[in-house]
């Protein structure tokens, strides 16, 4: 199995156009503002999925050990895909997805 390959990296989110900075403690996974990510790692790090479609956050669960988790599903191919909620992503949204509400924007 491949090991996770640590890339934080700056972006342009594709979902609301605002720059993405880079997370300073590992890497940057999906938008801090709207919580897309898009769909590029086979194994974490990686860029090698072809998808290229953007996962919307459609859940958040709470983790005892990792705190937030969102759930996301590809709007391309359908993959669910499960990522950390960073420091930095609006607590408002995060919460608002804890209650089942959906995705909120967009």
């Amino acid at each position: 199995m491949k090991q996770f390959t640590k890339r934080d990296e700056s972006f342009i989110c594709e979902n609301c156009g605002r720059e993405v900075p880079k997370l300073g403690y590992t890497s940057r996974d999906h938008c801090p503002y709207c919580l897309c990510s898009k769909h590029v790692d086979i194994t974490p790090g990686d860029r090698e999925n072809s998808c290229r479609g953007i996962l919307r956050p459609k859940q958040v669960v709470i983790d005892n050990k990792k705190g937030y988790v969102i759930i996301y599903k590809c709007d391309k191919c359908g993959e669910m895909h499960r990522n950390k909620a960073a420091e930095d992503d609006d607590n408002d949204l995060l919460i608002k997805l804890t209650c089942g509400d959906g995705w909120p924007i967009g």
